[in-house]
């Protein structure tokens, strides 16, 4: 069995009304991540990922990019202890 890893991660940029978070939990399922996303009252996203290590940093490889109309100017990435008790992925309020 891989090294299962869970990041905590806050993306900066203009990424609050862009789509984000869809874009965010879109590839989290592609990828079968577990965790959330949610937006936050300064403006950035947060968000929670878990899965084999790989996956985690090609998940993180990718939410750098962001959706299109995106501007992804930072990750500020967490390493945390696996959980193992989600489901999916979800966006949070």
């Amino acid at each position: 069995m891989d090294d299962i890893a869970r990041v905590r991660v806050v993306v900066t940029g203009v990424v609050q009304g862009v789509g984000f978070r869809s874009f965010a939990t879109h590839l989290a399922r592609e990828y079968a991540i577990k965790g959330w996303v949610r937006n936050r009252a300064d403006g950035a996203v947060e968000l929670e990922a878990e899965a084999e290590r790989a996956i985690v940093e090609s998940f993180l490889r990718d939410i750098r990019i962001g959706p299109s109309r995106a501007e992804v100017d930072g990750l500020a990435v967490e390493k945390i202890p696996p959980l193992g008790a989600e489901t999916g992925f979800s966006v949070r309020f």
